[in-house]
């Protein structure tokens, strides 16, 4: 839903960041908001200006009227609770628990970079972009030289076949999704190999919603939105 004078709920979304999923929620709730947009800067960092919204000074940050709210768990649980009005939600407790797990830190969170490792930052393998994203790396991944890393994402694939289409089961995404998303179509867009069938076309299945195209409309240019490889 585009801005809204009337609108009190503020979107400060940084370019090629984790900042698109929490678009693609709004698009999907069709609530009001308004969106402001920030480019990085020459050295894929968020610019200075951001901080003076909140001292993490990056995205994303929404304000929902004095109510400030940052990092991409939290402002997704809040608009959720908030504004779904039932929608997007597991469809049974079990379901619960999964969405649970993939949205909070062991997969929702930690998964968005793989792995904490400055030593590689410098490395030409990494994707300046992903780099940036709070100094996590997907270097072990796209050579294959942590194991675990490799094992989580043999288990993401292996719950995507097992659940259908979405990561709590069900005909809707949930929280987990919406968390899950950003690490899957930044591997998935070329930035690492080995990505199972299951994987691609769960991100091609995201990718296709209304929702998220009218996000990208209004986000403007995303590294990520295209698969490297055909489903």
């Amino acid at each position: 839903m585009s801005a809204d004078s009337a609108s009190t709920l503020i979107l400060y979304h940084l370019n090629d960041s984790r900042s698109q999923r929490v678009l693609w929620l709004l698009e999907e709730l069709q609530i009001p908001y308004e969106l402001k947009k920030y480019q990085r800067t020459a050295d894929k960092t968020a610019p200075k200006e951001m901080a003076e919204i909140h001292p993490f000074g990056t995205a994303p940050i929404i304000k929902d009227g004095e109510t400030t709210i940052v990092e991409s768990g939290a402002i997704v649980e809040y608009l959720l609770r908030k504004y779904s009005a039932g929608k997007f939600q597991p469809p049974d407790t079990d379901a619960a628990k999964l969405d649970d797990l993939f949205l909070h830190p062991l997969y929702g969170g930690n998964i968005d970079a793989i792995a904490r490792d400055e030593d590689n930052l410098s490395n030409p393998l990494v994707d300046p972009r992903l780099a940036v994203h709070a100094n996590y790396v997907s270097i072990n991944l796209t050579t294959g030289d942590d194991g675990a890393n490799v094992e989580h994402v043999s288990q993401i694939e292996e719950h995507l076949k097992k659940r259908g289409k979405w990561f709590a089961g069900g005909e809707e995404p949930t929280a987990a999704d919406f968390m899950m998303s950003f690490p899957l179509e930044t591997w998935a867009s070329g930035r690492a190999g080995g990505l199972g069938d299951n994987i691609l076309a769960y991100v091609k299945r995201v990718h296709e919603r209304p929702a998220y195209q009218r996000a990208l409309e209004k986000g403007g240019p995303y590294s990520y939105a295209s698969l490297q490889t055909a489903v």
